[in-house]
């Protein structure tokens, strides 16, 4: 798929092209190209976090202890490159644009390292072997992620066109998740022992759909000209700074990481729930996997919503919306499997509904900032958005496990009916108040669509391109 030039894009003379040019070059298949780098970088995250540590402690032999501290100075470097790499990546200038260098490049990092991280040589695998892969796969997982992000928030500069954007990415993202749920689960049926081939199988799906989704991203939209304004040269203090200083942003932030919180605990304890209060094992898993099959409908539904009714408005339903359907959980006893699934099956359709609306609020939080200080920190901005969504899990698990424990809940039998009950009390009301919490933070939100159109002319005109 050829690449469009700028001005194919953008008429000279005018940098917003009309509400139909846009559709039209922003085609639903040139988005899904774009957006199609979602699925590896999803299809990675999820096997790190639950088998990948397993394996090499069973398979490799090393240390739990040594593979958690790994890690855990792994997650300290992920946090530390994504905004590094969001400054580099607004202040690079070239003549392939800014973005797309750093997401060639880190495509090919994240490529190497999946590779020497899925398909270890076992006579090499040693804690500096897996400490200096899991260090270049964070790497290039940062330089994929936070350009592309960058570039989807400059791709539409029109209000309603960065939900779409995102809605695709989201889309994306949820597919990726679910192939990646679904493929352990059919080895485990036939091979449930085999460690080594689940960690290859994920390995190859990674690689597999790295390869078309890279082209995709490179090369199915036109990545706009860079403002007019010159790079900001700052260091990593002053760009703390300037985080702190933008309230909008810190809205955003503050709303997404509660979000991602209330997210965490239900995903870190359904399988305790599943299995130990509604006494069926069987279905601990299966839970899981088929909220996000009806995830993958979750963002075309919130697309249209958020079209409709605005992103603040659609946001703040999204979050009304879960914070209800786990509270309907404090309804459901034990052997209860049909309230149960309806309950699941709602909160997929819901899925990551809020998320994805203030992930489109970036965009539009740095134009406002572009308009009020002169300088462009986009990449910056989303840098820090995808920080905020690191620790959200973080807290989120932090809180939730530690809570469970003091009320005398024990992963195994002879739990005592008041420790049960303490487990489904945190399990359906964390999430639901921190779903309640992320809509009084964006409640008032200002920038809504009107208020956006304004700053849009306001640097549109500061950035017209003579005819």
């Amino acid at each position: 798929m050829a690449t469009l030039p700028y001005t194919d894009l953008y008429p000279p003379g005018r940098l917003s092209s009309p509400p139909d040019a846009e559709a039209r070059r922003l085609t639903p298949l040139r988005l899904a190209g774009f957006a199609s780098i979602a699925v590896p970088i999803a299809g990675a995250g999820l096997p790190l976090a639950l088998f990948v540590p397993q394996l090499y402690a069973t398979e490799f032999g090393l240390s739990l202890a040594t593979i958690g501290l790994i890690f855990f100075l792994g997650r300290f470097w992920d946090v530390a490159a994504d905004p590094l790499v969001g400054v580099l990546s607004d202040r690079t200038r070239s003549r392939f644009g800014r973005r797309r260098p750093w997401i060639a490049a880190g495509g090919l990092l994240f490529g190497l390292s999946s590779a020497l991280l899925f398909f270890p040589p076992a006579a090499l695998v040693t804690p500096a072997y897996l400490a200096a892969v899991l260090f270049v796969f964070y790497l290039g997982w940062s330089m994929l992620e936070i350009p592309s992000s960058a570039w989807a928030g400059e791709l539409s500069r029109r209000y309603h066109g960065r939900t779409r954007v995102v809605s695709y990415q989201a889309l994306l993202r949820s597919i990726g998740l679910l192939a990646v749920l679904v493929l352990p689960t059919i080895l485990e049926q036939f091979e449930p022992a085999n460690g080594l081939l689940k960690l290859k199988l994920v390995g190859g799906f990674i690689l597999v759909t790295l390869v078309p989704a890279l082209l995709l991203s490179l090369l199915s939209v036109p990545e706009p000209t860079v403002p007019a304004a010159p790079p900001v040269r700052q260091g990593f203090g002053r760009a703390i700074g300037v985080i702190f200083s933008d309230k909008l942003l810190l809205r955003v932030l503050a709303a997404d990481a509660v979000v991602t919180t209330g997210q965490s605990i239900r995903a870190g304890l359904i399988v305790f729930f599943a299995v130990w209060y509604m006494g069926l094992p069987a279905w601990a898993s299966g839970l899981y996997l088929l909220q996000f099959i009806f995830g993958v409908a979750a963002a075309p539904i919130w697309q249209r919503i958020g079209t409709r009714i605005g992103k603040r408005e659609a946001a703040i339903a999204g979050e009304l919306a879960q914070a209800a359907i786990n509270l309907a959980l404090l309804l459901v006893v034990p052997g209860a499997l049909p309230l149960l699934v309806a309950l699941t099956i709602a909160q997929g359709l819901t899925q990551g509904s809020g998320n994805l609306m203030l992930r489109a609020m970036v965009a539009d939080v740095a134009d406002a900032h572009r308009l009020r200080t002169g300088h462009d920190r986009t990449g910056l901005f989303f840098s820090v958005f995808a920080l905020s969504a690191k620790l959200g899990p973080a807290i989120g698990i932090g809180v939730a496990l530690p809570l469970i424990a003091w009320a005398g809940f024990r992963a195994g039998p002879g739990n005592a009916p008041e420790a049960l009950e303490s487990l489904k009390y945190l399990f359906a009301i964390g999430p639901a108040l921190a779903h309640i919490l992320a809509t009084a933070i964006i409640w008032r939100f200002p920038l809504d669509e009107a208020a956006h159109a304004e700053i849009r002319r306001a640097l549109d005109r500061a950035d017209v391109i003579p005819a």
